[in-house]
């Protein structure tokens, strides 16, 4: 099976994307980070692009006249990297209904709450006030809705009486690492299945 060409978006620093790139390195994804695709000219997944010598494209909204055209100009640089799979990795803008639709059930992304609850900005947060005692990430395919594509896979965590959404995002954050390279690695070895908003292939029952 030939190796799945992975493009990744990302806004800042990069963390998840390292953990992709290094799982295809060691052999655990059978795919390569072809190129990355960032909207801050300053953020530091640019230089980890740089030490992997993959390379990048930087497009910024401010550019732009106005929004669609910004959104024509990244589906134009996605296209440039002939990707199977794009990752969402601290990506903090919205796909352009455009991109999404030219890369159907091959753009993922994970966040970092238990969807469909707390989607958008600062989940953590939302989590920590809404009183929960779980959390945890979600990695879904992207959906022209907010957070509201199939659900690929979730890891949940606690939520403790202490916690403030430092605290738990970093909770979250160690396991939104080992989540989204599984998920990776599933979809470039073709195991996942999809079946209007249900996706199948991540897990197996228990023998009994």
């Amino acid at each position: 099976m030939s190796k799945k060409r992975i493009l990744i978006f990302a806004s800042g620093r990069g963390s998840n994307a390292e953990a992709i790139h290094e799982a295809t390195i060691d052999g655990r994804v059978n795919g390569t980070v072809v190129g990355v695709i960032c909207d801050h000219a300053d953020a530091q997944v640019l230089k980890r692009a740089e030490r992997w010598g993959v390379p990048s494209t930087v497009l910024e909204l401010k550019s732009f006249e106005n929004k669609s055209a910004f959104n024509d100009a990244i589906l134009e640089a996605a296209k440039s990297y002939q990707p199977d799979l794009i990752c969402l990795a601290g990506y903090m803008r919205i796909c352009g209904e455009n991109l999404i639709h030219a890369f159907p059930n091959r753009i993922i992304n994970i966040h970092p709450a238990l969807l469909p609850s707390f989607r958008g900005l600062h989940a953590q947060r939302q989590a920590v006030e809404a009183g929960v005692k779980v959390s945890g990430c979600t990695v879904h395919f992207v959906g022209t809705g907010l957070d509201d594509g199939p659900i690929i896979t979730q890891v949940a965590v606690p939520v403790y009486d202490d916690d403030t959404e430092a605290t738990l995002a970093d909770r979250i954050l160690q396991q939104e690492h080992p989540a989204y390279v599984r998920v990776v690695t599933a979809f470039c070895a073709d195991q996942l299945h999809i079946e209007g908003h249900h996706v199948s292939g991540m897990h197996s029952r228990p023998e009994k």
